[in-house]
């Protein structure tokens, strides 16, 4: 056997010119040809036309012809004669190390007569790029059983290489994550149960996987899985499921499920992947904070109705005067504490702009006239102060709108609206309270406490600017400021 030479793998310049890959050692096409009971040209067109990379070799290893598919994946086309064993410009073991040339499959094959197959390795192109391949080299054989070359099929495992390590990276991601993720079939059988399932559940993979979903259901809600099943087949996902279920020891526990279809190649439904959360601890702290509110409130409540009884038994008797201000007093102070309960009723201490502007309203629920007030507008969450601020300035309004204003009638009405308009860096938010078919209304000589009040509403609002009318048809105030469009 010729040794190929010591720099081989590394092509000389003559290497690098373009060779035809039809172009072969002449006996040894010959020789192949003879033996398949083919003319050369039918032999030429079957390769050339198969879409995976075939080459040969004669019996020493020196290549005598490629196909177009091998040019292509190696990203060079080798000098026929000259290049041994593979046309690959570098290759590598699948550790990384370097691969000689005579190491290569092709080449163990050619000196042992034995097939090597089943191996990966990574070949190099010249450009500097990589990929992951699976060479199946075959013997060819004279009719006397002569060893008169071989044939390489080199099968591209890229994808292959590809998928796999996404789908390792996946169930690395699954294994580990906190939360239960669980696959089932159509027919609610556990197909795979990953640890987080375990801890939660209390059931090992080995004890649920192959045995029906139903075992962690509770028998009052049995019901349930038909239902997500049913929504499933419809290719809907279900997120953030609030349920019960129970665990291998009896007792419950409270989760949050989300679950999607799991679809085959075919784009067919056929199971759903489930993912558990445990949120019990999120329920027990609800249950805290709805328990200390719910003391707040009825001490808010009676804190009100202390002030209120001070107030009247500290009154001189006959005073009009002081009965106002204690009656305009205690009308504020509830609308401060109707806005704390509010606030405190949210998790971000921002409670929505309809609310806030229908407890301001809540006194007046009694009045004959309140059904003539009418309220509209987006959802918009507002921070604590601003919303203090507002119902103080809401009430005021209301309060003299039934005095003086379009309340003060039989006809008149009063319409409380607000827009939300993006901008930039936050949204514009206005707000105008218009009283209708009243009474002509005119500026007060000086201002109040309530003028302050309603002027002074937008002090902790961003860009806040308050602007009142007094016109013909009914006094209008409109109220401006950024909000952040996170709040909206």
């Amino acid at each position: 056997m010729s040794v190929p030479p010591p720099e081989f793998g590394r092509p000389s310049k003559q290497s690098h010119q373009a060779t035809s890959g039809r172009r072969t050692d002449p006996s040894a096409r010959k020789q192949v040809a003879d033996s398949s009971g083919h003319g050369e040209g039918y032999f030429l067109q079957v390769l050339q036309a198969i879409p995976t990379a075939v080459y040969t070799t004669d019996a020493k290893g020196r290549i005598t012809f490629f196909n177009e598919a091998a040019a292509a994946l190696w990203g060079r086309r080798p000098r026929l004669g000259d290049d041994w064993w593979c046309g690959s410009w570098r290759l590598f073991w699948p550790d990384g190390r370097p691969m000689e040339h005579g190491e290569c499959p092709m080449a163990v094959t050619l000196k042992t007569g034995e097939p090597v197959q089943g191996l990966e390795a990574i070949a190099e192109r010249p450009d500097g790029s990589r990929f992951p391949f699976m060479p199946y080299p075959t013997l060819l054989r004279d009719a006397k059983g002569n060893v008169i070359g071989a044939v390489n099929l080199l099968v591209d495992i890229s994808d292959r290489k590809r998928i796999a390590e996404t789908a390792q990276r996946m169930a690395a991601v699954v294994e580990s994550s906190e939360d239960a993720i669980v696959v089932k079939n159509l027919q609610s059988t556990v197909l795979s149960w990953n640890r987080g399932a375990e801890r939660l559940f209390g059931y090992t993979a080995m004890e649920i996987v192959g045995k029906s979903i139903t075992t962690i259901i509770p028998k009052e809600r049995s019901g349930e899985e038909g239902i997500i099943l049913g929504r499933i087949l419809r290719g809907e996902r279900i997120e953030h499921f609030e349920t019960v279920r129970r665990r291998k020891d009896g007792s419950l526990v409270d989760i949050s499920l989300s679950v999607s279809p799991v679809r085959n190649e075919r784009g067919e439904i056929v199971g759903a992947s489930k993912i558990a959360r445990d949120i019990s601890e999120r329920k027990r702290a609800d249950e805290r904070q709805a328990l200390l509110l719910g003391e707040m409130k009825h001490r808010a409540g009676n804190l009100a109705a202390i002030i209120n009884a001070i107030a009247n038994q500290s009154r001189p008797e006959n005073e009009p005067v002081v009965d106002h201000f204690i009656e305009v007093f205690m009308g504020r102070l509830r609308a401060i504490l109707a806005v704390g309960e509010l606030a405190l009723s949210s998790s971000t201490r921002t409670p929505d702009l309809s609310d806030v502007i229908r407890s301001a309203l809540k006194p007046f629920d009694g009045w004959q006239g309140s059904a003539r007030i009418v309220v509209s507008g987006p959802s918009l969450n507002i921070p604590e102060r601003l919303a203090g601020g507002l119902a103080l300035a809401i009430h005021e309004l209301a309060t003299n709108a039934i005095k003086h204003g379009s309340l003060s009638g039989e006809s008149g009405s009063v319409s409380i609206s607000w827009t939300v308009t993006p901008q930039q860096n936050s949204d514009r938010v206005q707000l105008k309270w218009r009283e209708c078919d009243g009474p002509t209304v005119h500026a007060p000589a000086r201002q109040g406490f309530g003028t302050r009040v309603i002027t002074s509403a937008l002090s902790g609002a961003k860009n806040g600017k308050v602007k009142s009318e007094f016109a013909p048809d009914g006094f209008r105030c409109c109220f401006e400021f950024d909000s952040s469009p996170k709040a909206v």
